[in-house]
């Protein structure tokens, strides 16, 4: 830990980045990771570092100065013992600071394009809970903070990829001079004991929801998720990281089978080597209405080559397709890969995947940065619910399912060596 620029205040390690310069600053991540507090100590610190520094906390919607940051500054004023003779005085609606400067508390969908100018001049912008903030909000505050070594500030949970902050600091290329942070709960050196009960309340009761509420992760579907477990698990030991493949053994391609139609199922391939007892799931691959020919071009981009690489498909493998009138298995076997088809397991097959997934993640490692998408879908994919009568009716055929399936084609597909027996002892006849 490091002590900040002015004052005497410890400072967790995975902040220390956030404390130089820059334009944009931005903390992701769940309950409990000292998100909020990082930035309240922060804006007292270069209160102190810049005399008449003009600060704004804002919120796409400020019901109340209850909901701001108001309340946890003042706590830090008084827990660093920061008053009226250092300079701060708390108002009713603002925060005085050293030297003239001031804290205020807005929200921006009260702003109008006329209003946000308003805030030309201020140094420092904290979107507190920044997953609501609005696209419409972000263009009229980005240009309106531009006073010479301004930031903007941002701390949030995560709920889904397309929000305008995620889709701005997280997604593509982010603007120039950021830090984007991640931050969880154990991150924090300081993570109290009474929300570790909690953080341990909810991973039993509700794991459905624990990644996105503890583990910073996005917003999944709020019951009946098959695989919440597995993956919090996998995630917190490890297990989903960066996974290199062995050049010396063998790459499985597991597919789930789509169509070339506008409207056709998704396909899939997981990339996987099984070693030993241990799946290692190296690379995804999904797209939507291609033909046979775009699969092969990954393969070869990938460097998935016949002498590499071998490939398994579900039944409806071996079925032609409408239009080009070759099935997957043939034109695969065409290309030299050698093709493995899964027999139908007939009724409840897409149930009966599902246990072997969950009684194989244990032995299941992913590679994160290739199968980002893949471990979506992971999440996501979820029991169907009768509303009415309250009863699951089998897994839900959405956008998950595709990679569900494969994933699941590909723990069917492993099989644990099989200890051959000791050969008998030869018989000695004696004459």
């Amino acid at each position: 830990m490091l002590n900040r620029k002015v004052l005497d205040i410890p400072t967790a390690s995975v902040f220390l980045p956030l404390l130089e310069p820059s334009r944009y600053k931005g903390i992701h991540g769940g309950r409990g990771s000292a998100k909020s507090h990082f930035f309240a100590e922060k804006l007292i610190d270069d209160s102190i570092c810049e005399r008449g520094m003009l600060s704004v906390c804002l919120r796409e919607v400020q019901k109340s100065l209850k909901d701001s940051a108001k309340r946890l500054i003042e706590q830090k004023l008084e827990t660093l013992r920061l008053g009226e003779s250092q300079g701060f005085k708390i108002f009713k609606n603002e925060i005085e600071t050293p030297g003239d400067g001031v804290i205020i508390f807005q929200g921006l969908q009260d702003h109008t394009a006329e209003s946000i100018k308003s805030l030309e001049g201020f140094k420092r912008a904290w979107l507190e809970e920044a997953q609501t903030i609005t696209a419409h909000s972000l263009q009229l505050l980005r240009p309106t903070i531009r006073a010479e070594g301004s930031e903007i500030w941002a701390s949030w949970n995560p709920r889904r990829k397309s929000d305008p902050i995620d889709m701005l600091l997280r997604q593509g290329l982010p603007p120039t001079n950021s830090i984007v942070v991640e931050s969880n709960w154990h991150d924090n050196p300081w993570f109290p004991d009474v929300l570790e009960q909690e953080r341990l309340d909810c991973l039993r009761d509700d794991p459905d929801n624990y990644e996105h509420i503890w583990g910073g992760g996005y917003a999944t579907i709020t019951k009946g998720a098959y695989f919440a477990k597995q993956l919090i698990l996998a995630k917190e030991e490890g297990r989903i990281s960066n996974v290199s493949p062995d050049p010396l053994m063998t790459i499985r391609l597991f597919a789930d089978i789509g169509g070339t139609g506008a409207r056709a199922d998704n396909f899939v391939f997981w990339a996987a080597q099984f070693i030993g007892k241990e799946i290692r799931v190296i690379n995804h691959y999904e797209v939507q209405g291609q033909d046979l020919a775009a699969h092969l071009t990954w393969l070869r981009e990938q460097d998935y080559t016949p002498s590499t690489a071998q490939i398994w498909l579900p039944h409806d493998g071996a079925t032609h397709d409408r239009v080009h009138s070759v099935s997957y298995e043939s034109a695969f076997k065409q290309a030299g890969y050698k093709v493995t088809i899964i027999a139908n397991q007939g009724k409840g097959a897409a149930k009966s995947r599902v246990e072997e997934v969950r009684r194989l993640f244990p032995s299941i490692w992913i590679d994160k940065p290739k199968c980002e998408a893949g471990l979506d879908a992971l999440g996501w994919y979820h029991e169907k619910l009768d509303v009415v009568r309250q009863i699951g009716l089998g897994p839900d055929h959405d956008w998950s399912s595709h990679s569900a399936d494969a994933f699941g084609l590909m723990c069917v597909a492993h099989k644990t060596p099989v200890q051959r027996r000791p050969l008998p002892e030869p018989r000695i006849n004696i004459v």
